[in-house]
């Protein structure tokens, strides 16, 4: 049997595991796939007992994109000073100029209408949107984010996973926030760099604080480069 661990609903869902048990033969084997596995299963992998795979590099042979760190106010300051902070309108225009779609993660979707107004405040012309999973327009913002017509997308982390859009860069405010561990962290930066014609990409995390999970995740990203290159699997370096 194949799980995606961290998938939509396995991960965190007791109701599911057990009943995926249940249906398993006696002499059956579960199959695990994740980008972000659990801190259990990291030490089972370690200590030697979970047998395992890794897949520590793309299709293309490009390394992953590294998170960048950049220091800002919370979201939450910005919304009620009424404005963005002058390294984050500098840092986003320069992901617009090269024609990036930009994915801007916030934690709470109470945030998201009020950085819109901010951030179409900054970028006139540029066709900016928001979506949360109370949007019933969600599919179609995705669809139209994917062919080119939104240029940056405000959201949760409803679109953490299970999105490719080509030539992203990914800003995650209020990365230091406790609603984002390292695990949600790595799955929202695999959203760039996930093109073969454009393998770079960009990710930010933006936060007053550089926190544990941020470092964790930075760690993890390196790690599979590391590991990547050290196998021969990168083919070539990604243009910066």
């Amino acid at each position: 049997m194949w799980f995606d661990i961290y998938g939509f609903p396995y991960h965190n869902d007791p109701m599911l595991a057990y009943a995926a048990e249940q249906a398993c033969k006696v002499d059956g084997s579960f199959i695990y796939l994740s980008a972000t596995p659990p801190q259990e299963m990291q030490r089972l992998v370690r200590s030697g007992r979970l047998p395992h795979a890794r897949v520590p590099v793309r299709f293309h042979g490009h390394p992953l994109p590294v998170p960048q760190h950049l220091t800002m106010t919370s979201v939450q300051t910005c919304l009620k000073r009424g404005i963005l902070p002058r390294s984050l309108i500098h840092t986003l225009r320069k992901s617009l100029e090269r024609e990036a779609q930009i994915f801007c993660f916030v934690s709470r979707i109470a945030h998201i209408e009020g950085l819109l107004v901010l951030l179409r405040r900054s970028f006139p012309g540029v066709v900016i949107e928001g979506t949360s999973s109370k949007d019933p327009f969600r599919a179609e913002k995705v669809t139209a984010f994917r062919n080119r017509a939104i240029s940056l997308l405000v959201t949760t982390t409803i679109l953490e996973r299970g999105v490719t859009v080509p030539r992203s860069d990914v800003f995650i405010l209020d990365a230091d926030s406790d609603l984002f561990d390292e695990a949600s962290l790595v799955q929202m930066a695999g959203r760039a760099g996930r093109s073969k014609d454009d393998p770079a990409g960009r990710v930010v995390f933006a936060s007053p604080q550089w926190t544990r999970s941020q470092r964790g995740a930075v760690s993890q990203i390196r790690t599979m480069n590391i590991i990547a290159r050290r196998k021969g699997y990168i083919s070539k370096e990604a243009p910066r």
